[in-house]
């Protein structure tokens, strides 16, 4: 489970020349694991091949117009969870004190709740610790496969995979209240939001996860056994 989860966290980053050239590498990773059954790996496949075949700047910008331009396909957790209430922030906290208390100190741009970054961490977990991690989110997930798939977005079948992984179904009652909460399309808002500065999570610590950028050098370092911190 630990590679498919690095590889998961690949494909969801933002497109980039690294990722187009190792795009078979993530796909023998997904396959020789078999931590997906055969179903959930064809899904995987027309984002695979789109890697492969389409022209860098067209995947850019076709993960730009979903992920950036839609709330509701905001790759933060935290965002369907919370919106933008006062529980968000100290729920960001309590994830960031989560990943130190396991040994992993977050040194990047994005936040805690950032699904590339939460995958990267569970993929450091033992597999039984990542599918309850994987399965808190799990109505989440689910929220977003379906929008990705009113869409026919090839992302959907990152989040149906997730949704395999986890090995439980979303709770019926947290998807139909997130369901309810689906925020509006306001573009004007998000330009704005845009303008804003990027917030640093711990931006001194030592970082063991990787970030979204570099995921696929461990894919590819995958006989390399993963370090932690130890506070010495």
């Amino acid at each position: 489970m630990r590679m498919t989860l690095k590889a998961l966290a690949a494909l969801l980053g933002y497109p980039s020349a690294e990722l187009q050239e190792n795009a078979s590498e993530v796909r023998r990773v997904l396959r020789e694991e078999q931590a997906l059954p055969e179903r959930v790996l064809e899904k995987l496949e027309p984002l695979l091949l789109g890697l492969d075949r389409e022209d860098l700047l067209d995947l850019q910008a076709a993960y730009s117009e979903l992920f950036d331009r839609s709330r509701k396909l905001s790759l933060h957790l935290f965002e369907h969870v919370h919106g933008d209430s006062r529980e968000r922030g100290q729920a960001m906290i309590d994830l960031g004190q989560q990943y130190a208390q396991s040994g992993f100190l977050l040194d990047t741009s994005e936040l805690p709740d950032f699904v590339p970054v939460f995958l990267e961490f569970a993929s450091c977990l033992s597999p039984s610790e990542a599918r309850e991690m994987l399965g808190q989110p799990a109505h989440v997930f689910a929220a977003l496969a379906e929008r990705l798939d009113e869409r026919q977005a090839p992302y959907a079948g990152i989040f149906h995979a997730l949704l395999a992984l986890a090995g439980a179904s979303p709770d019926a009652a947290a998807l139909a209240e997130l369901q309810e909460r689906t925020p509006e399309e306001n573009p004007a808002k998000i330009d704005e939001e845009w303008e804003e500065a990027p917030v640093t999570f711990l931006a001194s610590a030592a970082h063991e996860m990787g970030g979204p950028t570099g995921v696929v050098a461990r894919i590819r370092a995958s006989n390399r056994p993963v370090e932690r911190e130890t506070g010495q």
